[in-house]
């Protein structure tokens, strides 16, 4: 009923032309505003149509937007930034007006390296802290004995999926590229990777770790928001040009966003929001496995259901908001890998990169909280905390590092100069 209410409101967009915006999407929980958007009219109030697009790979809803298949996309936090610095790709500068999630990834081993997680202390309450050792004792005991290095999967080399997983990991002690071999998959297909023996693990956007521990060839060893609370995943993707052509769109994007957002993260709404992503448009999956992230009371190991706090946020704690601070982390993880070398030139394009001015004024009528500033120090907040906003209303945090760690992003050369585990590779040259 109440599906149908919002579609009645949303009417014919209160007369106006209707703009359609192509929009790629991958199969994942954090797509979750674009679809709602369109499902219940908040696109039509405000003129346009999302004419979405579902995807397999990260590398396609990178090419479909650069070669104007794609007006706007979900994507990986650091793409555009990549794509805007051109590595690992043609150069095609991108901007973030708006992010779509904070959270929803996990890390999920295989049964086989789980048992063997737990025989070296690891426990089943997901956290980095306790299994990121348990984990790094088998890896030394693999190569003490000769054996091959474990193999995870991670969705794309400029990903958070990527850059959390390698953290995780060098603050264990178990260097990424020398330790473990990491190797790009699909989000769809993780799970079939994972039960055929290809991989012995892998870092993904749910509900694809849940759907593993559902299909019993899994458990999660642990989640984003253990490793940095609260942290940056998908954002919404467009390129400069098409921005600056259609500012209009972009802002009436931005508010049916900002409203698709807001159903999204009310708990009585996860039942409905589930049911719309289950269709076979959308993630075709069963939907009480949609409603472990989206509730985020997760099965970690079969039959025992752990709740993990802000596993998914849409809208709360300026989940949507493009903090720059997010864009230079990001930048600091292409840096300490070998992805790009640092620069001041660099710098510049990734913190342009995001946009809190495009999302300032399409939003500054809708008395949204917004941030007073536009970048903070991350990692400072070990529990919530109201801040200065534009209404007195916003509360952000916790959103601390699991190590302890913080990154200021006025220190961003001290940040990168202290990394104490980087890459093997010259700088420009991309992890295989």
């Amino acid at each position: 009923m109440l599906m149908s209410n919002i579609r009645q409101q949303g009417g014919e967009g209160g007369g106006k032309d209707v703009a359609v915006i192509r929009a790629g999407f991958i199969p994942l929980l954090d797509c979750a505003i674009l679809v709602a958007a369109e499902e219940l009219g908040f696109a039509a109030q405000e003129g346009i149509r999302l004419e979405l697009i579902r995807e397999t790979s990260w590398a396609n809803i990178r090419d479909r937007l650069a070669i104007r298949h794609f007006d706007v996309a979900h994507m990986l936090a650091p793409l555009p930034i990549a794509a805007s610095l051109g590595i690992g790709h043609l150069t095609v500068p991108m901007i973030v007006p708006m992010a779509l999630n904070l959270g929803g990834n996990a890390i999920t081993v295989s049964n086989a390296l789980w048992q063997a997680m737990q025989d070296a202390g690891a426990a089943a309450q997901g956290d980095p802290a306790v299994n990121g050792p348990a984990l790094a004792r088998v890896v030394a005991a693999r190569r003490q004995a000769g054996g091959d290095p474990l193999t995870f999967g991670m969705v794309f080399p400029f990903s958070c999926h990527n850059y959390e997983l390698r953290y995780w990991l060098a603050a264990c002690g178990v260097h990424p590229d020398r330790d473990v071999r990491l190797v790009v998959i699909p989000p769809p297909f993780m799970v079939d990777a994972l039960a055929a023996g290809q991989i012995d693990g892998f870092c993904v956007g749910d509900p694809w770790n849940s759907l593993a521990v559902a299909a019993g060839v899994g458990a999660i060893a642990t989640t984003k928001a253990g490793i940095w609370h609260n942290s940056p995943e998908k954002v919404l993707g467009m390129r400069a040009d098409w921005a600056e052509q259609h500012p209009e769109r972009v802002n009436a994007l931005l508010r049916a966003l900002h409203r698709a957002s807001l159903w999204c993260d009310d708990p009585a709404h996860h039942g409905d929001l589930a049911t719309m992503l289950a269709d076979a448009r959308y993630l075709d999956r069963p939907r009480e496995v949609l409603l472990r992230g989206l509730t985020g009371r997760l099965a970690l190991v079969p039959g025992q259901e752990t709740a993990i706090p802000d596993f998914l946020v849409y809208a709360a704690k300026a989940a949507t908001f493009p903090w720059v601070s997010h864009a230079l982390w990001l930048y600091s993880q292409m840096v300490r890998w070998g992805q790009t070398a640092h620069s001041a030139v660099a710098v510049q394009v990734a913190q342009h990169t995001y946009r809190p001015d495009l999302y300032r004024a399409a939003l500054r009528d809708l008395d949204v909280a917004m941030p007073s500033a536009n970048a903070k120090v991350e990692g400072a907040l070990a529990a919530a905390r109201p801040v200065a906003s534009s209404t007195g209303k916003l509360v952000l945090g916790p959103d601390g590092f699991f190590d302890g760690a913080s990154f200021d992003p006025a220190l961003l050369d001290e940040y990168i100069a202290g990394f104490q585990m980087r890459a093997d590779l010259p700088a420009g040259i991309l992890p295989t």
